[in-house]
């Protein structure tokens, strides 16, 4: 059996283009923090570490699950998920603006990370590591780490389009939040892209917006 997100996972990844109630369990992530626009080279090679790292260690994982049998329940592979993001701008460039064309990229604060399917362990993470830097090198393996999140309650939205015009949904998230009594958890807000930027037309782009509330 594959194990396919889109599929498997619905109720998280497919959210609609209006504000939803999701409560989010426990997830396992490999994450790399960083500082500054999105649009540099730096942040392009830290995607690029992950990925290379996300699947490692899925191939790893497959090559150790090679089942026979095709009709067994056994997970024998998984589909990479897809690119997350945590993003809050610095204490020192604090605005009360959420969209990104409002204030200098430069002075944001970001966590990039792709979640890990239950099954995969910090062993099974640091043996990629092992792996992957020799075959094909990055200077920023060193950096990530293997790490859980539980966001618990939250608020959700399918924002379609470029990240940056966000903000016209942000802007429904905080209706709906005022209407219903609940208050956001934390000065971050959490980004989930469906879409590749690099193959998909800006104005196509599908990005699920979060917030974690009580």
């Amino acid at each position: 059996m594959k194990l396919e997100w889109r599929k498997h996972e619905k109720e998280i990844y497919n959210i609609k283009k209006v504000p939803t109630l999701l409560d989010v369990c426990t997830q396992n992530f490999i994450m790399i923090g960083g500082k500054g626009n999105p649009n540099d080279e730096e942040f392009s090679e830290k995607v690029s570490a992950l990925f290379s790292l996300a699947y490692a260690i899925k191939m790893d994982y497959k090559k150790s699950h090679q089942v026979k049998d095709i009709d067994t329940d056994e997970i024998a592979d998984y589909v990479v998920y897809p690119l997350e993001g945590i993003w809050k701008v610095s204490q020192d460039n604090s605005t009360k603006n959420n969209c990104c064309n409002e204030f200098d990229k430069n002075n944001l604060e970001y966590t990039i990370m792709i979640r890990q399917p239950d099954f995969i362990t910090e062993d099974d993470f640091k043996s990629a590591v092992d792996k992957v830097s020799k075959k094909k090198p990055n200077a920023f393996y060193k950096d990530i780490y293997f790490d859980s999140m539980n966001d618990g309650k939250s608020v959700n939205i399918l924002h379609v389009g470029s990240y940056d015009d966000e903000n016209s949904s942000f802007k429904k998230m905080d209706l709906f939040c005022k209407e219903n009594g609940l208050t956001r958890k934390y000065d971050w807000h959490r980004e989930i892209y469906l879409s590749n930027s690099n193959r998909t037309e800006e104005s196509k782009l599908k990005t699920i917006l979060r917030y974690c509330i009580k």
